[in-house]
């Protein structure tokens, strides 16, 4: 019986169309972000941190960057959910990954991602050996549990 099943397991996935990966024109492009957007090229980043976490003694999961003035806050996962703040107490919509890495855009007015844009002042992510969730000596040893969904 065992035998049947396997053999017609088999047979139902000989049957099967073959699995192909979409070709690279058929993906559509993440659009990119553009300096229209109120961003500032110019203004360099406020810290290697989250500013509000350092004031406060917290910690965070993920940075982001304002493009416009440059402050650094931590993402909607992150317990103080600063950039999100940042947004709200200033009207400046647009930020940029603050991780080693990425140089993803993300507009908070129109909840649009962006895989690129201009480049800003360096430097583009905070300290490569500072680690995240960070920083190093403040993220408790439960922090997943506190993590925001």
């Amino acid at each position: 019986m065992l035998l049947s099943a396997c053999a017609d397991t088999a047979a139902a996935i000989d049957a099967m169309p073959p699995l192909t990966a979409p070709h690279p024109d058929d993906t559509p492009e993440e659009p990119v972000m553009t300096s229209e957007h109120t961003i500032d090229p110019s203004v360099p980043p406020t810290g290697a941190g989250c500013a509000d976490c350092e004031t406060a003694g917290g910690w965070w999961f993920h940075l982001r960057r304002c493009a416009t003035c440059g402050h650094i806050g931590c993402c909607d996962s992150s317990p103080g959910q600063h950039a999100t703040a940042h947004f709200e107490s200033t009207g400046h919509p647009v930020v940029r990954s603050y991780e080693p890495g990425e140089a993803w855009f993300w507009n908070y007015a129109t909840d649009e991602l962006y895989g690129s844009g201009p480049e800003l002042a360096p430097p583009v992510s905070h300290p490569a050996d500072q680690p995240a969730p960070g920083p190093a000596g403040r993220v408790p040893a439960d922090w997943s549990a506190a993590l925001r969904r």
